[in-house]
């Protein structure tokens, strides 16, 4: 009988190991540095069931399942508003493959699918960021809204941080607080640059979402040379959908001119990962007209001595305690070419016990970008 007990110890042990080679989350201890790993890329024009197949905006590990979630950001014009998922096989050596499994359609509160943007804007899903909630089993995702002003037209709709089962049923959705609504003047959000990034707090009782580029309040979108400017990192309460805190973060300034000057340029925060402590991964997305690649740069943020500026305009009110942020990797030093990273995710450790980053881009679904994952491995 004790040698039985024995036997049925080690068992146990060697399965509580197993499950912690499978955890997901972020380290124990602090980042170091972030090693690459090595690079995969889909098909360009990929169909999966019926929907093209890119524009993936965000990314997600469930651990439970062994599964990735890839939120799409087509407002169903090449498919309906939807969300992908994913088996991705990779080692210490790279990425071995990224299998679509499925395609699950996002329904309105009606249980409807998104409407076409190009036919009905203001009943369109605009989506740009998406988590998994363990806890509840169940998907948080964010939208831009609209600010559409032009040709005589006027087409507001408010952002969204919405709730919805795994089937992709709507369940719920968080207040606004007052300067996230979309208005008719300069003031709250600017059109497609909200909601770009999502995280969870390590037990899921707060929900951190992510402003793209600065408000109106907060003062100019980021420009070349040291022409920086204000996001914001709101803070909800998950059990009562509301605001709570919102923490200013200052971008870096575009890396490189526009060509021809003038032209489009941006940088913006496209995603934000929680690791425990208060800590944020920061993904900044430059963009500038005329240059190939995309210029990504990976910051550890700091929240925790930073002040609640809810009430106040980063503009006009002198900011004392932000978000402090170090530079953790600038993708132009990998060597690879670097589209428009979108999203990222904690996936399984590695067989040294080191967490895993994966990061994904959003091809636009344009015939010169390309759907990239890369693998990083954290070092501490």
């Amino acid at each position: 009988m004790k040698y039985l007990l024995y036997i049925f110890f080690l068992l146990l042990l060697a399965g509580c190991s197993s499950s912690r080679k499978q955890a997901t989350g972020g380290p124990s201890g602090s980042i170091g540095e972030i090693r690459y790993i090595g690079e995969y890329m889909l098909p360009g024009g990929m169909i999966f069931n019926g929907s093209v197949v890119g524009g993936l905006s965000g990314i997600d590990y469930d651990a439970k399942r062994d599964v990735y979630y890839m939120i799409c950001d087509d407002p169903s014009v090449k498919g309906p508003a939807r969300y992908y998922t994913a088996k991705i096989i990779f080692s210490e050596r790279g990425v071995d493959s990224v299998q679509v499994l499925d395609m699950t359609p996002l329904l309105d509160p009606a249980g409807k699918t998104y409407t076409d943007i190009t036919k009905d804007r203001f009943h369109s899903a605009d989506v740009e960021a998406m988590r998994y909630d363990a806890k509840r089993d169940e998907l948080i995702w964010s939208s831009e809204g609209q600010r559409y002003m032009r040709d005589g037209k006027q087409e507001l709709q408010d952002p969204q941080i919405v709730m919805m089962d795994r089937s992709g049923r709507y369940k719920d959705s968080f207040a606004l607080p007052s300067n996230m609504h979309i208005q008719p003047v300069e003031k709250g959000p600017r059109h497609n640059s909200v909601f770009e990034g999502i995280g969870f707090d390590t037990d899921y009782s707060h929900v951190y979402v992510s402003v793209e580029e600065p408000i109106y309040e907060d003062g100019q979108r980021a420009g070349g040379g040291d022409t920086t400017g204000w996001i914001r990192i709101l803070k909800f309460n998950r059990s009562i959908k509301q605001c709570v805190a919102q923490y200013a973060y200052r971008i870096d300034a575009v890396p490189y001119p526009a060509d021809p000057p003038g032209a489009f340029k941006i940088n913006g925060v496209s995603d934000i990962l929680y690791i425990g402590n208060d800590q944020f991964i920061v993904i900044e997305r430059g963009y500038s007209t005329g240059r190939t690649p995309s210029d990504i740069r990976i910051y550890l943020a700091d929240a925790g001595g930073a002040e609640d500026v809810s009430s106040m305009s980063l503009q006009a009110d002198r900011v004392r305690k932000p978000v402090a942020k170090r530079l953790l990797l600038d993708m132009n030093t990998i060597g690879r070419f670097t589209d428009n990273v979108e999203g990222v995710t904690f996936g399984p450790v590695l067989p040294n016990g080191r967490s895993t980053l994966l990061f994904v881009t959003d091809d636009n679904f344009a015939a010169k970008q390309k759907t990239q994952f890369f693998l990083f491995e954290v070092v501490p």
